[in-house]
């Protein structure tokens, strides 16, 4: 009732609170006052319960727990972001390809496809990535690290999708199968090298031998 009755009335913008502290509140946004001051990295806040949140960066604490995966955060909204990821809800739309994402950071790594921005520099070479998983895998190439393993020979390999081909040769899983006849193929690359040597006349209606 208060609220409709305009008691706590600001009398910069005319928004009506509920009571006088949430009208001080309010009338921080206008002024820029911080009082609530975190006493182990100076940053300053508008509202307590905001200096609350930001602690528990330093203290990890994490109250909001994920009941799906038991993932947990700092902050309830972030949670509600979570969530998205388990029910599938994609809401931030990509604005050049309509691409659809859960989380806005996923969004923003994205849009870098779009923008050409590659922050993450190589040290050793001059290759550059938009995404810094992608200098960690490049990295490997330098350091030789080889992390996946193959559990029938024990062969390694620096990146996961390597390591899923390779087990193809184990199981003699062809999941790439070529349009043109009835052949198969362990890897996408040796079907498209089929199909050049192969099938490189389909179209006039001549076909290699």
């Amino acid at each position: 009732m208060n609220v409709h009755r305009g008691k706590y009335m600001c009398m910069e913008c005319g928004k009506c609170c509920l009571s006088g502290q949430h009208l001080a509140q309010h009338q921080r946004t206008h002024s820029g006052e911080k009082p609530f001051e975190c006493t182990l990295c100076s940053k300053r806040f508008t509202t307590s319960e905001l200096l609350v949140t930001h602690s528990r960066t330093h203290s990890g604490e994490k109250p909001y727990k994920c009941h799906v995966c038991d993932k947990a955060f700092s902050q309830r909204g972030n949670l509600r972001k979570h969530q998205n990821v388990h029910t599938g809800e994609r809401p931030y739309e990509c604005f050049v390809c309509n691409k659809t994402f859960s989380e806005t950071p996923k969004l923003k790594l994205h849009m870098r496809v779009h923008t050409g921005e590659k922050l993450h520099n190589c040290c050793m070479c001059d290759k550059a990535f938009s995404q810094s998983s992608d200098l960690k895998v490049h990295m490997r190439i330098h350091t030789g690290e080889k992390p996946y393993k193959c559990h029938v020979c024990e062969k390694t390999f620096n990146q996961s999708g390597d390591l899923r081909s390779h087990t193809r040769v184990h199981t003699g899983e062809k999941p790439y199968d070529c349009s043109l006849c009835n052949k198969s193929f362990s890897r996408s690359n040796t079907l498209l090298k089929h199909q050049r040597r192969v099938h490189s006349n389909a179209t006039d209606g001549t076909e290699a031998d």
